[in-house]
């Protein structure tokens, strides 16, 4: 999991049927920024995620969305970063960093 979330800008744990993970593949999609997503109802060690997601957050909900290897929240909380014009910050600099 680590490495998923060190490789990608972007990574959200979500799960296929969840209304607020679909709101933040919405978001995410709506500006035109690539993520990676892993669905953890279609993963058989979906529920060993969960738990692994629970220790490194205090959350076991999904979505949690990962920037730049920073768990920001979930749906609500990186909606939030973006209206307050923070979100795109954050992944500009993971981009950046990318670029090296």
């Amino acid at each position: 999991m680590q490495d998923i979330i060190s490789h990608n800008c972007v990574v959200i744990f979500s799960k296929t049927k969840c209304p607020y993970c679909k709101m933040a593949k919405n978001l995410f999609e709506g500006l035109n920024v690539n993520y990676t997503a892993v669905e953890l109802d279609e993963n058989t060690n979906g529920r060993q995620f969960q738990d692994v997601l629970e220790q490194m957050t205090g959350g076991r909900t999904v979505p949690r969305v990962f920037i730049n290897g920073t768990c920001v929240g979930g749906a609500t909380d990186t909606q939030k970063l973006h209206e307050e014009g923070k979100l795109l910050s954050l992944i500009q600099q993971c981009q950046v960093k990318a670029n090296y």
